[in-house]
């Protein structure tokens, strides 16, 4: 059983956040909701899984219901958290509502009578709660299974996530994806395998130990990987086509082979919004954080040779024209604005 939160939505799931969360509204949880079927999909065959809303249950639950199981919970319980402990030690703002997030969720187990539960380790807590108000209300407690969370596409440590934009969107085009998992920092792929892959540990092992030995090559690996979560969402042939496309664009000796690139004719805004105006980034911090990784850089290509110049955060909030001018330093030829895996053609560089 799949389970859409449209009601707890309305509170906002509290893990790991440094404030409250401000309130929904039911024009915004629709909005946000309305894909989640279509991106399941891959995953859940519905012919045999419930596709089901919490609010279906949760708006007929009564009052004095929600005080019966309430009061057998301590305050105590909920305040374990960490997240909450740190935002009251800081003066910051804790509503009762979020205190009462995993009651609600709880409610779901038990209207399900559920079995077993599948989450995300900063899940754990709420999953621990509904074990409780199962017990609460004399169901047999459900087993509750936490998965580890899977780090950002940007490398910076933090767990993927929309808000960031650090994350694999599963409703995007295959090439996308695709792209996506080769734009991640090596040191990432294994625990991406673990999380997204049915390899096994000893397989994992293996290509480990080749990966050391250098007969096989990171890049490699990470096809391989690309592959596999492409194949997910959208099948081999999908994932192949894809595939053979990323090596057809990034596989050329030169870059000036590759006729679809955007251009760049104003120089004079800063870096940080022509990036944006690529749309190769959302925000300023998006296109730090490729600075800070050594993913922002001018290329300049000449009579076939290529010469690569990285560029720092500071750089990257000057006008792409003086960038150019005082990076390139007289040398000539075709210039491009690479932004990670990304590339654009600098078509002046008055």
């Amino acid at each position: 059983m799949f389970i859409v939160g449209d009601m707890t939505a309305k509170i906002g799931d509290p893990s790991g956040r440094s404030d409250d969360r401000p309130a929904l509204t039911d024009e915004d949880i629709a909005r946000n909701l309305a894909t989640y079927r279509e991106q399941v999909t891959p995953f859940f065959d519905f012919e045999r899984a419930q596709f089901r809303h919490n609010g279906d249950w949760l708006r007929e639950i009564t009052l004095p219901r929600i005080i019966e199981i309430t009061a057998q919970i301590p305050v105590s319980m909920p305040l374990q958290r960490e997240d909450f402990r740190k935002r009251l030690d800081a003066g910051q703002g804790l509503s009762l509502a979020e205190l009462m997030y995993s009651v609600v969720m709880a409610l779901d187990s038990v209207e399900t009578n559920c079995d077993l539960e599948v989450g995300g380790i900063d899940q754990f807590l709420n999953m621990q709660m509904c074990r409780k108000v199962m017990d609460i209300c004399g169901q047999v407690p459900e087993l509750v299974v936490a998965t580890s969370l899977i780090e950002g596409t940007d490398g910076t440590g933090v767990k993927m996530s929309k808000s960031k934009g650090n994350y694999v969107p599963l409703t995007a085009p295959a090439a996308e994806i695709f792209g996506k998992i080769m734009s991640v920092p090596d040191r990432v792929v294994e625990q991406y395998f673990r999380a997204l892959s049915e390899w096994l540990d000893s397989e994992l092992a293996v290509v480990g130990e080749r990966v050391q030995a250098g007969s096989l090559h990171p890049m490699d690996l990470k096809k391989v990987l690309a592959g596999e979560v492409t194949a997910a969402v959208h099948g081999v042939d999908a994932a192949m086509k894809a595939r053979e496309e990323f090596v057809a664009r990034f596989s050329k000796r030169t870059f000036g082979e590759v006729e679809d690139l955007p251009t760049v004719a104003d120089l004079g805004q800063p870096v940080t919004e022509v990036v944006k105006a690529l749309g190769f980034a959302k925000s300023n911090g998006e296109v730090r954080r490729v600075a800070q990784q050594n993913g922002l850089r001018l290329v300049v290509e000449s009579a076939g040779d290529q010469e690569q110049v990285t560029l720092s955060a500071d750089e990257a909030r000057e006008p792409l024209a003086t960038v150019v001018k005082d990076k390139l330093d007289g040398r000539t030829g075709e210039v491009y604005l690479k932004v990670g895996r990304k590339l654009a053609r600098i078509t002046s560089t008055s």
